[in-house]
């Protein structure tokens, strides 16, 4: 599910207990710097949601700007608080008489589906009282591979907050509200591209492109998968960034200093939130 890892906060993946095991893996991940015309400033840091291995991704410019910020501007703010996100999911994701999940999907994707449900472990008419889209989260959530949201950054970046106030760029009823608005036939395509994706999980190139941040990789890897899709991609990345590029303006020109930490996949093209600033008459400059 590497694609849905990096778009999405990673209450998707369950809860994120106390990594242990191997060692941290060494990452130098991108962060830029934002300035307004009148020198105010923000910055712009893409993380991972999710790894293998705990990430060693803390340096001295990271912690610089972590330091001169005076907010901290997540997807998510009550990443911490699981028991509410979980209401959230289990309220706008029910359902009533809905077709067994087979008869959901594509004759071309169900094959795949069907793989997927077995080793979530999850029988073809456990999803009558789900709608399509939650099924799919669903199952997402219930086949990961070896990546763990224990392993990602973003509850460390809200750790990093401190006493600082933390600015939520959407939340998580919002999210999800992305998800329950989608038209059926979307949710049926999701359904699809997550059965498809879970057929060949491996997120080695998106991993590598965030640690070492190289942003032709992590563009190319929003081109493939769900995001190949026009309306998926619209609703779940061009919609959303161009929301977003407005909140962190405004934060930047309000002189609150926010350092931003979304997704990686949400930085980069032109439909990215470094190009959308740009556009928008923001100086934005690469400081890792």
């Amino acid at each position: 599910m590497r694609m849905l890892r990096g778009l999405l906060a990673p209450w998707l993946f369950g809860l994120a207990l106390a990594a242990c095991g191997p060692a941290p893996l060494p990452a130098t991940p991108a962060l830029w710097a934002v300035h307004d015309q009148a020198g105010q400033e923000g910055w712009l840091f893409g993380t991972i949601h999710s790894a293998p291995a705990p990430l060693d991704w803390r340096s001295d410019t990271i912690d610089g700007a972590l330091t001169k910020a005076g907010a901290i501007m997540v997807e998510v703010g009550n990443l911490r608080d699981d028991a509410a996100v979980a209401a959230t999911f289990a309220r706008l994701a029910r359902g009533e008489n809905e077709p067994p999940l087979s008869t959901r999907a594509s004759t071309d994707d169900r094959e795949a589906l069907k793989a997927l449900m077995d080793k979530a472990g999850y029988a073809d008419g456990q999803f009558r009282k789900v709608e399509t889209w939650a099924a799919a989260l669903t199952l997402a959530r219930n086949s990961e591979d070896s990546s763990d949201a224990a392993n990602g950054v973003d509850r460390a970046v809200l750790e990093a907050a401190g006493g600082r106030p933390v600015l939520e760029l959407e939340g998580a009823e919002a999210q999800l509200g992305i998800f329950d608005a989608l038209p059926e036939r979307e949710q049926r395509d999701l359904l699809g591209a997550v059965a498809h994706e879970a057929a060949s999980p491996d997120g080695a190139d998106l991993l590598k492109g965030w640690r070492t941040g190289d942003i032709t990789a992590l563009e190319a890897e929003t081109r493939r998968g769900l995001l190949a899709d026009p309306e998926l991609r619209e609703a779940l990345f061009t919609t959303r960034n161009a929301v977003w590029t407005g909140k962190i303006a405004d934060a930047v020109r309000e002189g609150r200093r926010p350092f931003v930490a979304v997704g990686a996949a949400h930085m980069v093209g032109p439909d990215g939130l470094v190009a959308q600033l740009e556009h928008a008459g923001f100086t934005v400059k690469r400081l890792q």
